[in-house]
């Protein structure tokens, strides 16, 4: 389930908005919120527009959309395709509401706070993965998860690991990069041996041939 939300700008990580947690949850979440605002600080325009990162027993997604960041902290069992569809609902009300304000310069942290009405709504339609409306919507095409960037928090804090897209799309093209080389390799080899496989073997045949006579006789 999803267990907290947090909306930030993204070129400044200026907090904007998020969900009124109980005592306990606050004492539970209180270094992962400490993530997030360690996320919010690496984000930028070029950033990779939704990722996934893994933290101990949560993982954190976050949503890019009309420069504002939305972020939810859900158990791991939570599914993929339920954590982006209920960030991509919060997205679309909040721009509805505060779209136009979300740039002003002199807007105080989380001045948008009485969107947690909302989010406390919408969280609580998402509570069950198992109900029947949800299990429709992980039926549903709604966006394809496994083309969404993950992370491993300590890779990303400590290691420097970037979230920027060109990062990504570089990594991508190392990868593809790799493996058209080893296939490259395989197939100079195959043409190779189609080329002059035949013939060798029989050159080498001729040449065993002659040996053994010659020894033999």
């Amino acid at each position: 389930m999803v267990k907290s939300t947090i909306i930030a700008r993204v070129t400044d990580g200026l907090p904007l908005a998020a969900s009124m947690d109980d005592e306990q949850a606050e004492s539970e979440l209180a270094g992962y919120k400490s993530q997030a605002k360690a996320i919010f600080k690496k984000l930028n325009l070029q950033s990779e527009p939704m990722c996934s990162i893994e933290s101990g027993p949560y993982y954190l997604h976050y949503l890019l959309d009309q420069g504002v960041c939305y972020l939810c902290i859900c158990e791991r069992s939570f599914p993929r395709k339920l954590a982006f569809n209920y960030l991509d609902e919060l997205a679309k009300e909040f721009y509805m509401s505060y779209g136009g304000e979300v740039e002003k310069t002199n807007l105080r942290p989380y001045a948008f706070i009485k969107f947690d009405t909302f989010i406390q709504k919408t969280k609580r339609i998402y509570e069950d993965s198992r109900t029947q409306q949800n299990l429709s919507k992980l039926n549903e095409d709604l966006r394809d998860v496994t083309q969404i960037m993950t992370k491993n928090m300590e890779d990303l804090l400590w290691r420097g690991d970037s979230l920027d897209r060109m990062s990504t799309l570089s990594d991508r093209l190392r990868d593809q990069s790799e493996k058209y080389r080893k296939d490259a390799r395989r197939l100079n080899l195959e043409a190779l041996y189609r080329k002059y496989g035949i013939p060798a073997a029989i050159i080498l045949g001729f040449i065993l041939v002659v040996y053994l006579r010659y020894k033999l006789f």
